[in-house]
């Protein structure tokens, strides 16, 4: 083995976009590769100064939109902006673009249980309110526990007549050390499946 110091550690994680509402009632839209779910909770880690962040602190409805591969391009796109003006001081490659959709390309899409948008391309969405939110250590990172409302699931990703996502139909698209990928082949499924 050889001992190294990447700059960050996404080794591979999903990549979803977070819907929340600026304090104007329009939405904000930013993509973000640290999150991952334990029961009905999914707990989010993002930069404490973006406007996400502010966001989620003063009013804890958020949109959890997954992508899928096909929209790399359209969260790539959303990368430089920033719905912070000014644009903060650690975000100097970043703009301020307030109509973040259009600029990505995507459509808003109503929720059924909170004031953010849906991202309608995406084929996976999950409505949530932020129960708990934290300054990582160090402050530079806001740890939010958001619990989901509602999945809203594509039926084309969904097993017939269950409330399951089909493994098989499903590929979220994953971030891997700052490049997009899919899922590869299946390797095996765990004891617990129930859609083995």
């Amino acid at each position: 083995m050889t001992i190294i110091k990447p700059k960050i550690l996404y080794f591979g994680t999903p990549v979803v976009l977070l819907t929340t509402e600026n304090a104007d009632g329009t939405a904000n839209l930013a993509p973000m590769s640290s999150a991952w779910a334990l029961g009905q909770v999914v707990v989010l880690g993002l930069g404490a100064e973006g406007q996400t962040a502010r966001n989620l602190v003063e009013r804890p409805d958020v949109v959890i939109n997954v992508p899928d591969p096909s929209l790399w391009q359209a969260v790539e796109r959303l990368a430089p902006l920033t719905g912070r003006d000014p644009v903060p001081a650690h975000k100097p490659t970043h703009r301020y673009e307030p109509a973040k959709f259009a600029a990505a390309g995507l459509s808003e899409e109503p929720s059924l249980h909170v004031r953010p948008p849906r991202v309608a391309e995406c084929p996976l969405q999950l409505e949530a309110r932020a129960e708990s939110t934290r300054f990582g250590a160090g402050g530079d990172f806001l740890i939010v526990e958001a619990r989901v409302l509602a999945v809203h699931a594509d039926p084309g990703i969904v097993v017939p007549g269950t409330d399951h996502v089909d493994p098989a139909a499903w590929s979220p698209l994953i971030y891997n050390f700052r490049h997009y990928f899919g899922l590869g082949d299946q390797l095996g499924h765990s004891y617990r499946s129930e859609t083995a």
